[in-house]
């Protein structure tokens, strides 16, 4: 049923108007910084030319921070980060300009699995346990972009 429900909200890889709404709420609770791993990220839409925002969960891997692409590799918030060449925003309390790089998908297994094990909510969109072995994420891992944040230091 959480699957069924999942799909439907984002359904076409897009979220749908209920999805949005509950994206918005969810993205002012993520940027509050309450819980580390969860921050609002905001990128430039490529049609649109306007700031999108959404919520989403950080894989944090020796102290490095990851994105990871539950809905795969046609998720807007992807097509809109790669049409910026990786500029965006992340807030987790206060507001950071980052640059989004792409991983090659042959270093993204660990990152995979760590984002599984923090993202309860992207469970049924990757077809891999949480506590499967690396190899079962890195038969998947060309079909979930990674980014790795990177501030931007600005004087």
């Amino acid at each position: 049923m959480y699957q069924t429900v999942k799909r439907w909200l984002y359904r076409g890889n897009r979220p749908n108007w209920i999805a949005q709404l509950m994206n918005k709420a969810w993205a002012a609770f993520h940027a509050s910084g309450i819980i580390p791993n969860w921050v609002k990220l905001e990128v430039i839409g490529r049609k649109s030319g306007k700031l999108i925002t959404l919520p989403v969960v950080v894989a944090i891997i020796n102290g490095e921070r990851y994105l990871v692409s539950m809905l795969g590799d046609e998720a807007q918030w992807v097509l809109n980060v790669r049409a910026a060449n990786g500029k965006a925003y992340v807030t987790s309390g206060r507001r950071s300009e980052v640059r989004l790089e792409e991983i090659p998908v042959d270093q993204r297994a660990p990152i995979l699995k760590a984002y599984l094990q923090a993202a309860p909510g992207a469970r049924p969109h990757i077809p891999v346990n949480k506590d499967a072995p690396l190899s079962e994420f890195e038969a998947v891992a060309a079909s979930f972009p990674a980014f790795r944040i990177t501030p931007l230091a600005h004087s």
